[in-house]
């Protein structure tokens, strides 16, 4: 026996094989149910935003005095590819694209770090800056429209502030909600040019004065009880009343109340959006996101039941969902699962049709479901999702699972043609080719493996292509090598063997093998050919990373001249049939 058949030992102790792949298949099947399912996978881009706003300032003023100094800040930073910056009037926003390799949380610290070294540096009137990650995949799953004709928009907005927002981020796998159309509230103090001329104060002092008082800060910590406790002093108001009543500090130490210099007013800022839904208004929509690692379709499904107790809650608010990525994502599910069946069944009836033995036909099918379940265990322990490259990953790998088995099956009912008994035959079988179909299905793993290992982005969408191939082949030579030999020893009957006669298909394939080896120097002349045209016409393909999806729907983008203002905007959205006459009128 030679040392790489292990088979001989699961013929001999079949319960430890049996056992092994019930538990596997156990944890495939539980992590298959577990899998979040969503449209691409999760990729990890090292992208650090730096947001700086100051009120009023110009373009030109930015660019100086923060977007160069922060610039500059970060430039040296270790692992720092480029650093990009946007500039608008009265915000600067610096983008800071770090190597693949570096990992996202440590850049994020580090420019956390080098921005608080050259915090003193930067104006004065700036608000604090705004340092966060960019999530270059995080897309909005569901955009759900809010409409009541008995509310206000400043009402509307409110409550999906207030109401819809903590209803919603409360769930599991909700990031974050984020509110389009509607207003911000905003609490406005109207200074007394007269009052603050009397009292000797300027507009700027009362300004710097509510900044440093109106904030809550850190205060170290302290031991209390006999344990250690954060201390933070809070000093922000709590309602217009107290902001009202902030003493601010004249000349001379003397104090005045802020109301006492002008009015504090709870109102709300100019809209700078809106949102329209089949000409109604008011009408304020949000978007929801789910969190990194989260399903689109559990998370857009709790999302949906959570917005079905609102509207029972409150019947006079009409909660419209407007768009969804979900439906796609889950439509793909669905068609790679039934995809996957079909290529299943397809694979057995070949096997069959070429095999013409029933019970080595179902042999050799059980590797597909018994190489297939594991797998989803294993993407699951990887951190992986069912997406439209993992899911084409195992579609892909569907024929390949079943190849080592018909090997070995094939070879057995060789063997039994000699006049063998199953059991025999399946021993001398399997150690006969053990070494050959360990052969192919390494070779398999070592063409798909590297595709893991590519740089750049497309590497990391493509590494889960590659590892899930691996696994799934790793997981079909283990079901070959243990469970094809035992089950071929113990269920395949010996009977008498008839030769068949070759059928038509055979007896043409051997005519048409006869002449490529009769004319041996054609066929090469002519495979090389085919294999040169092949080579020539891939210049004709066209080329891109991810296929333009068909979603059955499309978005029209307006942009109006510089200078347009919320009601010119209004006005010219107010019917789209104009921009695309032709696709509205297809679509009705």
């Amino acid at each position: 026996m030679s040392s790489f058949n292990v088979s001989a030992y699961s013929i001999r102790q079949p319960v430890p094989s049996i056992v092994l792949f019930i538990v596997l298949c156990f944890l495939g099947w539980m992590s298959y149910n577990n899998l979040p399912i969503t449209r691409f996978p999760n990729i990890d881009v090292p992208l650090i935003q730096v947001r700086v706003v100051q009120a009023g300032a110009a373009p030109a003023e930015l660019e100086s005095q923060i977007a160069k100094r922060v610039e500059d800040a970060v430039a040296s930073i270790t692992g720092v590819k480029r650093v990009i910056s946007n500039l608008t009037d009265g915000q600067s926003s610096t983008v800071v694209e770090f190597r693949l390799e570096v990992n996202t949380d440590r850049a994020l610290n580090d420019v956390k770090d080098a921005i608080a070294k050259i915090r003193t540096d930067l104006p004065r009137g700036i608000e604090e800056p705004i340092i966060e990650r960019l999530d270059i995949e995080n897309q909005p799953i569901m955009t759900v429209a809010v409409a009541a004709s008995s509310m206000t928009l400043e009402q509307l907005s409110w409550f999906v502030d207030d109401t819809v927002k903590r209803e919603l981020q409360g769930l599991r796998g909700i990031g974050r909600i984020s509110r389009n159309g509607g207003v911000l509230r905003e609490i406005r103090v109207a200074l007394d040019p007269n009052r603050l001329m009397a009292l000797g104060i300027t507009a700027g002092d009362v300004n710097r004065q509510l900044r440093a008082t109106n904030v809550d800060l850190a205060g170290g910590r302290g031991d209390i009880g006999g344990q250690q406790q954060s201390i933070r002093t809070l000093a922000g108001a709590q309602s217009v009343d107290e902001l009202a009543a902030t003493k601010i500090v004249l000349a001379g130490g003397r104090e005045v109340r802020l109301s006492d210099l002008g009015t504090v007013t709870d109102l709300y800022e100019e809209p700078k959006s809106f949102t329209r839904l089949n000409g109604e208004t008011p009408t304020v929509a949000f978007q929801v996101f789910r969190s990194k690692g989260a399903s689109d379709v559990r998370v857009a499904a709790l999302a949906r039941a959570k917005i079905d107790e609102l509207r029972a809650a409150n019947p006079a608010i009409a909660f419209t969902e407007i768009d969804n990525s979900v439906n796609y994502t889950a439509g793909n599910h669905t068609s790679a699962m039934t995809m996957l069946m079909e290529g299943a069944l397809l694979t057995v009836i070949v096997v069959f049709l070429f095999l013409r033995d029933f019970r080595a036909t179902i042999i050799s099918a059980v590797a597909l479901p018994l190489s297939i379940i594991p797998t989803f265990w294993v993407m699951d322990m990887l951190g992986f999702s069912m997406n439209l490259v993992s899911l084409l990953a195992v579609i892909l790998v569907t024929g390949i699972l079943v190849d080592d088995a018909i090997v070995e099956i094939e070879n057995i009912v060789r063997h039994m043609k000699m006049g063998k008994s199953p059991y025999k035959a399946s021993m001398e079988a399997a150690d006969e080719i053990g070494l050959a179909v360990i052969a192919i299905s390494l070779t398999i793993v070592a063409v798909f493996a590297p595709v893991s290992f590519m740089g750049g982005i497309a590497g990391q969408y493509f590494k889960q292509f590659g590892l899930v191939v691996a696994i799934a082949v790793l997981f079909s030579l283990l079901v070959a090598r243990l469970v094809t030999p035992m089950l071929a020893a113990y269920f395949l009957r010996p009977h008498a063997h008839r030769e068949p006669k070759d059928g038509l298909m055979m007896r043409a394939y051997l005519r048409f093998l006869s002449g490529t080896i009769r004319f041996r120097y054609l066929t090469l002349l002519a495979g090389i050919g085919i294999f040169a045209l092949s080579i020539w016409a891939v210049r004709f393909l066209p080329t891109g990373f991810i296929p333009f999806p068909d979603e059955a729907r499309f978005v029209i983008s307006m942009e109006l001249p510089p200078g347009s203002n919320l009601d010119d905007t209004r006005e010219s959205s107010a019917d789209p049939t104009r921009w695309a006459p032709s696709r509205c009128a297809a679509r009705r």
